[in-house]
């Protein structure tokens, strides 16, 4: 490293403060303290840079050592780490310079904003060109630059011709730019590093770390909803539960003020206490303990250990006991809520629940909501509730249930919407299904099936049973979107048929002349005269009419399959209403109605069954073309 050596700058005629020449190794306090004496501001003063030392001294603090000069050619030798990082070793710079009072309009760099600046722990120091910057070339520019940086490093109190390497390239390249182009205006912010000395690491305290259990912040303006209280858990296989980070000690450092930076002693105060039971993996290397979970389910906490389980009783599920209870379906947590007292909800208002599993003894409250793979209540259900399970099975129904095999003993009044469904008893509600299985049909139900509705013993009247293939979302989509497609391709296929027509008239039209020109080709090509160019043009014009011509009768026999494919989908859609049946296995009571909804033509067939007329199986017939009726058909 060559030491910077002293320049003087042109001295400002007119100046306030006479020269002054001092030794020190802070000049930021020299420069304030001046500037104070002669009542001016301390960026209004400025300095250069005579000369620089450096010292350095072993001092364990047992003995008072002398500071020992570095020779300049020596600064290299400050490199080892060895030396740099005992904890003894000190090294200090002493400054000769000259203050005097600063004059813009004299100084190069009046319009070149830089400055320097480091990191927290001063261990890289960087030079900043503030955006807007611009600087013209002058005759020992790079020379003048280096002063200048370094005089900002001094004053920031950063040793120079230290732990600097990087900063002679990189203030060439900044000179080599200025000197190619002479004007530089810098578009947008620089930072450039110029001196990076040992960072230390930084000392770990030990920490437990509950992965499981982490609550999400909360905006101090945002209302909080106290049911949410994550009563349960819920984990999945291999998830990180819980995470011990052990104390670790820092690594000294030594920073580019020269400063040593020796690291703190980490503190323990977080050493697990707790055991694990099997269902729980640890896993320990030099730095942290993982504590992993083996399988799904929830974290629970007993005689001391933590473990996983999959079940869990509790008497209710309430805003004061457990607020709403969030797991997901995949987590394989069933839960058993044992209040049964018919007063009073197991699943109390306004209560959300998402588990794999829940067996509900009791009630489920006003507009509470359970989600689940399969679910069961013993009690009844509020007609403001909602229950979505795979698997559902309910005593007495009076809210809504969504599933795909739902079983109710009796139904009051409720909605059910499912792929199989079986009541025990329905008096009045509103069902849709694929199929749907009634053994005692009470009055006011409606019933809406896909395939079949079958009822075994009829008490009640005003009913009506609706058979209708486009019941469930999936066959509603894709009909529309069946449908949909085949109005795009019936678009297209028009626009090919003229463009069709187009082309063939052209073809026909040309054929003659086609025909003579190709006739006079063979014969001049045969006789090995030069084919006239004009004949050649006309040649491969009618070629490329031909082309275009079965280009077209291709694309169009490929989308006239492509509706023929859809037409017989939609046909597919239509054919399912013949197939699907209304059995009643018993007399007809009072008033009811049958409705087959056809798709095409999307009309309703209706018909009601006579009062005490014996039950029957139901079918739709097709009497002729486009009249359909509801008839007695074979089961």
């Amino acid at each position: 490293m060559a030491l910077f050596g002293s320049s003087k700058s042109t001295t400002p005629s007119n100046q306030k403060i006479r020269p002054t020449v001092v030794r020190t190794q802070n000049v930021a306090k020299e420069l304030l303290s001046i500037a104070k004496s002669f009542d001016v501001k301390p960026e209004s003063v400025d300095f250069n840079l005579l000369d620089v030392e450096t010292f350095t001294r072993m001092n364990d603090g047992t003995k008072e050592t002398d500071w020992e000069l570095i020779a300049p050619n020596e600064l290299y030798e400050l490199d080892d780490e060895s030396a740099l990082l005992n904890p003894h070793f000190q090294i200090k710079q002493m400054y000769e310079i000259e203050m005097f009072s600063r004059h813009i309009a004299d100084d190069p760099f009046r319009d070149f904003s830089i400055a320097v600046g480091a990191n927290a722990t001063k261990c890289k120091v960087y030079l900043s060109i503030k955006a807007g910057s611009k600087v013209s070339y002058f005759p020992n520019f790079e020379r003048e630059l280096l002063m200048l940086v370094n005089r900002k490093k001094i004053r920031a109190g950063i040793l120079i011709n230290i732990f600097d390497e990087m900063m002679s390239d990189a203030l060439s390249k900044i000179a080599a730019n200025v000197r190619v182009n002479e004007h530089v205006v810098y578009e947008q912010n620089e930072t450039i590093l110029i001196a990076e000395s040992y960072e230390p690491t930084p000392t770990i305290d030990d920490a437990l770390v509950l992965h499981y259990d982490k609550h999400e912040e909360i905006d101090e303006n945002e209302r909080v909803d106290y049911s949410q209280r994550g009563f349960i858990k819920a984990v999945r296989k291999d998830e990180l539960l819980f995470e011990y980070i052990k104390a670790q000690e820092g690594k000294a450092g030594r920073n580019c003020r020269g400063e040593y930076m020796m690291p703190k002693e980490p503190t323990v105060t977080h050493m697990p206490t707790f055991g694990v039971d099997s269902t729980i993996k640890v896993i320990e290397d030099e730095t942290h303990i993982e504590y992993r979970a083996i399988e799904n389910g929830y974290v629970a906490f007993e005689n001391k250990r933590y473990l996983i389980k999959t079940d869990i009783d509790i008497k209710e599920i309430s805003f004061k006991t457990t607020g709403s209870i969030a797991t997901s379906l995949e987590s394989d947590v069933t839960i058993n809520v044992k209040e049964k007292d018919a007063l009073k909800d197991a699943v109390g208002t306004g209560m959300e629940v998402e588990v794999s599993e829940i067996d509900v003894e009791g009630n489920v409250g006003s507009h509470a909501r359970i989600r689940a793979l399969k679910a069961k209540v013993q009690g009844q259900t509020h007609k403001t509730s909602t229950i979505r399970a795979d698997s559902l099975d309910i005593n007495i129904h009076k809210g809504n249930a969504y599933g795909k095999h739902i079983t109710i003993t009796r139904l009051e009044h409720g909605v059910v919407d499912g792929d199989i469904v079986e009541i025990s008893q329905a008096l009045g509600g509103e069902i849709r299904a694929k199929e749907v299985l009634i053994e005692l049909c009470g009055s006011y139900v409606k019933a809406t099936s896909s395939k079949i509705i079958e009822i075994k013993k009829m008490h009640g009247s005003e009913n009506i049973f609706t058979i209708d293939p486009l019941l469930k979302k999936d066959a509603r989509q894709g009909f529309g979107d069946n449908e949909e497609q085949l109005k795009v391709l019936e678009n297209e296929l028009k626009e090919l048929q003229k463009e069709l027509e187009k082309y063939t008239k052209l073809v026909n039209e040309n054929m003659a002349a086609y025909n003579d020109v190709k006739k006079r080709l063979v014969h001049y090509k045969k006789n090995g005269v030069k084919m006239p160019e004009s004949f050649v043009k006309q040649y491969k014009q009618f070629k490329a009419l031909q082309e275009r011509l079965d280009e077209i009768k291709l694309t169009a026999d490929q989308k006239k399959e492509r509706h023929k494919s859809l037409a017989s989908k939609t046909a597919t859609f239509q054919e399912n209403i013949f197939n699907a049946r209304v059995i009643n296995r018993d007399r007809w009571v009072g008033h009811n109605e049958i409705i087959f909804k056809l798709i095409e033509p999307p009309i309703e067939v209706k018909y009601s069954p006579p009062e005490g007329s014996s039950g029957r199986v139901f079918g739709l017939v097709q009497v002729e073309e486009g009249v359909f009726e509801i008839q007695v058909v074979d089961e």
